[in-house]
């Protein structure tokens, strides 16, 4: 079980942290889910039946472990709005100019303030599928949902995405414009 377990810790812990911090936005926390997900793998990896792949079936049980977190606070729909704080966003480029991580950061701080704005469970269907880069097929096993679910919130998300980064550049380039005058 060492030996598996180790294997399953190189390929897949960061991508869990991953996860979990962006569910999260709190890096202490992040640490403790994941322990709780290593902690529920260790307790069932004997039961586990490969009929998904063990990305899939990790993601699964990383979203029950935030889901489980979630429950527990108080007005956890109200605590991850508020918890989404841009100031965390990393660039993941090691040797990018100056001018270069200026434009990343903002760009992401973009998507993220338009994220924020999405469903919990269109903040997971995008995480799972753009930045975990999980199939349909893996993120509806993961989510316990059906393809169809996940297609139709993953349009959705996309959709709602788009019109927020729209109104975003309004407000950017209105703010520009009275700057000027």
């Amino acid at each position: 079980m060492d030996s598996v377990f180790d294997s399953i810790y190189q390929k897949y812990h960061q991508d869990l942290y991953r996860f979990l911090f962006y569910m999260v936005k709190n890096k202490e926390v992040a640490e403790d889910l994941v322990q709780e997900v290593y902690i529920r793998v260790l307790k069932a990896y004997d039961r586990f039946e490969g009929n998904s792949s063990e990305k899939t079936w990790l993601f699964s049980i990383a979203k029950n472990v935030a889901v489980d977190y979630f429950r527990k606070q108080k007005g956890w729909k109200r605590w991850v709005l508020e918890k989404m704080d841009l100031s965390t966003a990393q660039v993941k480029d090691h040797l990018p100019l100056p001018d270069e991580i200026a434009q990343q950061q903002e760009e992401i701080g973009l998507i993220y303030k338009c994220l924020d704005q999405c469903t919990i469970d269109q903040k997971m269907v995008i995480l799972l599928r753009y930045i975990h880069e999980l199939s349909i097929s893996e993120t509806a096993e993961a989510l316990s949902w059906t393809e169809s679910k996940v297609k139709t919130t993953q349009h959705r998300a996309i959709k709602a995405l788009r019109k927020y980064m729209g109104e975003m550049d309004k407000e950017v380039m209105l703010g520009e414009e009275i700057k000027a005058k």
